[in-house]
């Protein structure tokens, strides 16, 4: 159970992210995490949550899911001392990549890492922003399991409950 501290950042947190009805397109509620980013408490809070949750369990392998992933990840781990491996859009890593394709609405997608960037029998969490679907942490997951890591959880700052699939 939440402590009455730790509800006080969830809130603080959550009170920090700007919503822009009809963005990108009408329909969609764009969660806008650049005014959280804007409030050096409620950013603090929430790597500090995030390093709560996960400093006492070995994890070696922090993967961050591009972009977002990318702002929360490295403060993440450097505070529970893991490196910071970036998952990324195609052809965007230079060097030998290892990739996984999923699905879009209409579509397909990839992410990519490095070979090498992760060992077998690593310890490793997943970070980003906003779980809708889940597609993109899907695939990641199953990226980091084809090298042998052992993945722990996926940690996302926001979740879209009217999308969460049962």
């Amino acid at each position: 159970m939440a402590s009455s501290d730790e509800k006080h950042r969830i809130e603080r947190i959550a009170s920090s992210i700007r919503v822009i009805p009809n963005f990108p397109k009408p329909g969609i509620m764009f969660q806008d995490i650049t005014t959280l980013l804007l409030d050096p408490k409620a950013f603090g809070d929430t790597v500090e949550l995030f390093v709560e949750r996960f400093r006492d369990q070995r994890i070696s392998v922090v993967a961050g899911v591009e972009a977002r992933g990318f702002i929360f990840g490295p403060p993440i781990a450097l505070a529970i001392g893991a490196k910071f491996v970036p998952l990324r859009k195609p052809k965007k890593l230079p060097g030998e990549v290892i990739s996984e394709e999923y699905s879009l609405e209409y579509g397909t997608d990839k992410i990519e890492m490095h070979v090498g960037a992760v060992q077998p029998n690593d310890r490793a969490i997943v970070i980003d922003d906003l779980i809708a679907t889940g597609g993109t942490l899907c695939a990641a997951v199953k990226l980091l399991e084809r090298v042998g890591a052992v993945v722990v959880e996926c940690a996302c700052v926001i979740e879209l409950p009217e999308l969460k699939v049962s």
